[in-house]
């Protein structure tokens, strides 16, 4: 565990030039607009240790996938993010000494990421040999206006000197994570006009037949001389100053890309465009209209934690990223893993959308946000069914990882077992059903790809006739660290959900109208529930449910056992020997519980957990939230409290050591549910709003705000009390502690935590 930076609510701050953890620092600086994003790398010359990386939203390319040998039915290709052309650069050099704090000396140095107005902040000092420059760098990416990166870049000599600044767009880039090293870009053009330059580049032809994408990056910098090379545009600006005085130079970049344009003029013309109005509006313009729009989304979605500054700083983090990845502007788009912060997962869409983000977006980002998550799913419903035919299945198996629908996932264990990603699906589409009460778009959107699911949970099982059981074997549960089992319970719980609830939304005649066309009858509705009702659930004895067939005839013991020096287990133990142990990656059979708290009883979850999590490592940054949520439920506060503080600065203080490689961005709004859905209590499983506060005291005074079925609401808890207030909308019926109230504006409802 290493924490590079200062604790403060609203900022991230280092005051070192941290050579050996550069990575690590670029990865927690990264900044985006949800349309682009970069991460902290520096602007002027960098030839230390670094992973430079900017990454344009909706953008990706097929990586001809690497394995040992072949199956039927394997991916093609792996598909990833591709690394953009580079568009932060602006050399710099002082009297012809190149500013380089590879091989400066440094004299101060101070990197600030300010949260409050998303802005990416440097100052440092360096000793030249003219005597010393003082460097401020301020960059972002605008909120407002999505195509726009602005930098601005001041030199301040201690000597007269003239100063050199060479701002420059470059394809010439490569990805870290290339199956074959190559690059995925080609120049298509470059050139300049007036003030401004500009370069195509499109991904190289591949062989899959996957969408080839054409991004127009343009800049300006207030004048200088153009300069062309194969791939790059750059301009030569010089500034003399007396010792003293300040060289500045503005750098606006534009960025648009094929996704939106059918032709590279209109591309092209599009992205001057933009670049001309930003220009108009000025760098001053620009981050005051950057510092509104945020001041704007922190008002609407902020989390006040007030006792706990570290705590408070890692929620902030963690919704700063997140609304740096994605915020519902386009149905196009999904939320990867990394989100514009690294290569490492491709940067394509998991089940952690569904599970795990999906909540956090419907609340604070708003119903028309999470149905255009849904809505993706919907779109590539034909792709899902394609990919359960290839594994001789019915319906729709939806794909561990894609872009377009399609699987692009290059492990076995993950690719062709970890099956249970449909439930996430499943559950998300009833999840913001129960949430919304929207029947038009469950019927219209949702119920086709419910129906599909189901169909495919009824090929794959497999009916035992001995124990009349319907079972489904060889699989991958959310604990990676168990590949190839039978019965995985939460697999085999979820499927049983999912057609259980499939029947019972069936039953609205809306609901069998719209999946008539899909040649869904009454016999088929009857195989779902016979289905249902025979799956194979093992060892549910006492109320403590088997993670799978065999699991407890493992050695068992508790993950505190270990010797600190073998953790992670993945960067020490063989997988063999992994695969033998007892230790869970992260929440599996809990995973369930979580899912179906409306179906358990805090006993049975209780016991569950204190059986479960002290064999668990919580290796998978989405193993943290669940268990702070349900250790809060069953009143084991200090659990509670190592999770949620576990959740919260995962990234910040690099708790699984792989923090380099980028964020969690998509496990970051796991800090989020546990605060909320953990700590607060809400829950909307039952089609009513209701909450339930169990926040473990040590956590202290916190606020949130929500949104609900066109409604604003504001919880605050404090000193053993809690209050609801609507802010906005029509009087709510709800639920606290299971008794009804009703909420009204400017009635304020008090109550006492339990």
């Amino acid at each position: 565990m290493k924490t590079l930076f200062a604790i403060d609510p609203w900022k991230l701050t280092e005051t070192e030039l941290h050579r050996d953890d550069m990575r690590l620092s670029e990865s927690l600086t990264s900044t985006g607009n949800a349309h682009m994003g970069a991460r902290g790398n520096f602007e002027e010359k960098y030839s230390g240790d670094s992973h430079p990386g900017t990454y344009f939203a909706g953008v990706w390319f097929p990586d001809k996938t690497r394995v040992g040998w072949w199956k039927n039915g394997y991916p093609e290709y792996f598909g990833k993010v591709p690394n953009a052309p580079a568009i932060l650069e602006i050399g710099a050099a002082v009297n012809g000494e190149e500013l380089d704090l590879a091989r400066n000396e440094v004299a101060a140095f101070r990197r600030e990421l300010d949260m409050e107005r998303g802005l990416l902040a440097r100052q440092f000092t360096v000793r030249l040999a003219g005597g010393e420059a003082r460097c401020e760098t301020e960059r972002f990416f605008s909120a407002a206006r999505p195509e726009i990166l602005a930098i601005r870049y001041r030199v301040t000599p201690s000597f007269d000197a003239e100063v050199a600044f060479t701002p420059a767009v470059d394809a010439n880039v490569r990805n870290e994570d290339s199956n074959y090293g190559g690059s995925f870009w080609q120049p298509l053009g470059e050139g300049a006009e007036g003030e401004r330059s500009w370069l195509l580049s499109q991904t190289k032809e591949n062989p899959f037949g996957t969408p080839r994408f054409t991004v127009c990056c343009a800049f300006s910098c207030g004048g200088g001389e153009p300069g062309f090379a194969q791939g790059r545009a750059q301009r030569a600006v010089k500034r003399t100053v007396r010792a003293g005085e300040t060289a500045e130079l503005v750098k606006l970049v534009a960025v648009a890309t094929s996704r939106d344009f059918e032709t590279d003029d209109a591309l092209k013309a599009h992205t001057l465009a933009a670049l001309g109005a930003a220009e108009r509006a000025g760098y001053d313009a620009l981050r005051a209209e950057q510092a509104a729009v945020w001041r704007e989304r922190w008002d609407r979605m902020d989390v006040v934690i007030e006792k706990d500054p570290a705590a408070q700083q890692g929620i902030h983090f963690n919704l700063f990223q997140l609304l740096s990845t994605y915020d519902g502007s386009d149905p196009r788009l999904n939320i990867g893993p990394k989100g514009f912060t690294g290569e490492k997962y491709g940067g394509a869409t998991y089940w952690d959308t569904e599970m795990f983000c999906l909540p956090m977006v419907l609340s604070t980002l708003g119903e028309g946000a999470a149905k255009a998550l849904l809505r993706y799913r919907y779109d590539q419903l034909p792709q899902a069914m394609a990919n359960a035919e290839k594994l001789g299945c019915a319906g729709a198996l939806y794909p561990m990882v894609t872009f377009t629908g399609d699987e692009c996932h290059n492990e076995w264990e993950i690719t062709f077992e970890e099956i249970h990603r449909n439930a996430a699906i499943f559950y998300a589409v009833w999840y913001v059903y129960t949430y919304t009460g929207d029947k038009e778009y469950l019927a219209q959107y949702g119920m086709p790809v419910m129906l599909e699911i189901c169909r495919y949970w009824v090929s794959r099982a497999s009916w035992q006739p001995r124990k009349r059981k319907y079972m489904i074997l060889g699989v991958t549960g959310p604990n990676e660290y168990e590949n190839n089992v039978s019965n995985n319970w939460y697999t085999n719980r979820m499927a049983k959900f999912c057609l259980e609830t499939f029947c019972e939304l069936a039953q609205d005649v809306t609901g069998i109208l719209c999946l008539k066309e899909r040649g869904l009858d009454g016999r088929e509705l009857a195989q779902f529930a016979r289905a249902a009702k025979h799956m194979y659930l093992p060892q549910e004895r006492d109320g403590l449910c088997e993670q799978q067939d065999g699991f407890f005839d493992k050695e068992l013991r508790a993950a505190d056992t270990l010797d600190p020096a073998e953790r992670p287990l993945n960067q020490h133990w063989s997988w063999d020997r992994i695969l033998r142990s007892c230790f869970i990656k992260q929440a599996d059979v809990l995973q369930g519980m979580y899912c179906l708290r409306h179906l358990y009883s805090d006993e049975v979850i209780r016991r569950n957990f204190l059986y479960y999590e002290p064999m668990t490592v919580h290796e998978s940054s989405l193993s943290p939230c669940v268990h702070a949520i349900l250790a809060a439920q069953v009143g084991e506060s200090g659990k509670a409290m190592e999770m949620y503080a576990r959740t919260a600065r995962l990234d910040l203080d690099n708790v699984n050591n792989d923090t380099c490689d980028g964020l969690h961005v998509t496990s970051m709004c796991g800090s989020w549910m546990a605060i909320v859905k953990g700590f607060a209590g809400m829950r909307t499983e039952t089609g009513v709003l209701a909450f339930a506060p169990c926040a473990p005291e040590a956590f202290g005074p916190f606020s949130f705000r929500i949104l609900y079925q066109e409604r604003r609401i504001q919880f605050s808890l404090r000193d053993g009390r809690f209050t609801l207030e609507l802010l906005d909308g029509a009087p709510l019926l709800m639920l606290v502690y299971n008794e009804c109230i009703l909420l009204r504006r400017e009635e304020p409802v008090t109550h006492e935590v339990k």
